[in-house]
C-alpha cells in the first residue's frame, strides 16, 4: 500500500470545478512533485489532502486510513505536516516560539528538545536568530522557519507548497538541498512547485496538472526529457 493515495478527487469552489478526478499516490520514502502552471490546481490539491478544503468527491487514503473528511489538526498527530505557500510564520512571535508551536501535538519534552536540536543542525541560521521576531526574518529565513516548524511535529510525510517562491537562485538551491536531506533522513515529501526544472531534478516521480486534471505522470528524469514538458514548463 502507498503511504498516501488520492483517488478521483473533485473539488468545487461554488460553481467552479477546481479539481477533476485527480488521482496520484506517494510511496514511503519518495519525493513526488506536482507541477503545472499557475491555476492548475496544485495548491488546491495540497489543501484538500491536508484537510483545509473539503473534497466534493473522491477519497484520500493515508496509512491505510480514509482521511478524506478529517480536518487538518487531526492529521498532524497522524504524521502529516504542511509547509504552506507564502511561509505563514507567526510574524509577532520569536523563531523559537514558532518552532515550539510545530510540536504542539507532542508531549515528551526530551524528544521535543531533540527535534529542536535537529532543526538547528539543519538550519543553523534559525539557531542564531532563535530570539528574533519571525516577521523580521528575510524571505529565505522565513521559508527555513516554516520547514523547521513542520519538522518539529516529527512528520512521516511533509507536503511543501512552492518552497522556492520569491527566493534568490542561491537560496533556492539551498532550500532544495535541504528538502533532499530531509527526505534522506526518512521523511516522505510531496512537493508542489512552479519551478518545474528544480522539482524534477530532486523528485523520484512527478504528476503534471493542467486546469484541475492530471495530464501526465511518470519518472521525474523521464519527464525532464519529455519534449512536451520541456516546451511547456522548462522554457526550451
Amino acid at each position: 500500500m502507498a503511504l498516501l493515495e488520492v483517488k478521483d478527487l473533485n473539488v468545487h469552489y461554488g460553481m467552479i470545478h477546481a479539481l477533476k478526478d485527480v488521482s496520484f499516490h506517494v510511496e514511503k520514502g519518495e519525493i513526488v512533485a506536482l507541477i503545472g502552471a499557475n491555476g492548475a490546481g496544485k495548491t488546491t490539491t495540497l489543501h484538500t489532502v491536508t484537510g483545509l478544503i473539503e473534497a466534493s468527491a473522491g477519497s484520500i487514503i493515508y496509512k491505510d486510513q480514509d482521511v478524506t473528511k478529517l480536518p487538518g489538526h487531526k492529521l498532524v498527530p497522524l504524521g502529516m505536516a504542511h509547509v504552506p505557500e507564502g511561509r505563514r510564520v507567526f510574524a509577532d512571535m520569536t523563531v523559537l516560539q514558532n518552532l515550539k508551536l510545530g510540536a504542539y501535538t507532542r508531549k515528551n519534552k526530551a524528544e521535543i528538545e531533540e527535534s529542536l536540536e535537529n532543526v538547528y543542525k539543519r538550519f543553523p541560521r534559525l539557531k542564531e536568530r532563535k530570539n528574533q521576531v519571525a516577521g523580521t526574518l528575510s524571505g529565505g529565513e522565513q521559508q527555513m522557519l516554516a520547514m523547521g516548524r513542520a519538522l518539529m511535529s516529527k512528520p512521516e510525510i511533509i507536503l511543501m507548497d512552492e518552497p522556492s517562491m520569491g527566493l534568490s537562485p542561491i537560496l533556492v538551491n539551498e532550500i532544495f538541498d535541504i528538502i533532499k536531506e530531509v527526505n534522506k533522513s526518512g521523511t516522505t515529501v510531496l512537493l508542489v512547485e512552479q519551478n518545474a526544472r528544480k522539482a524534477l531534478s530532486i523528485a523520484d516521480r512527478a504528476y503534471v496538472l493542467e486546469t484541475g486534471r492530471v495530464v501526465l505522470d511518470g519518472d521525474a528524469k523521464e519527464l525532464m526529457n519529455n519534449e512536451q514538458i520541456r516546451k511547456a514548463y522548462l522554457g526550451e
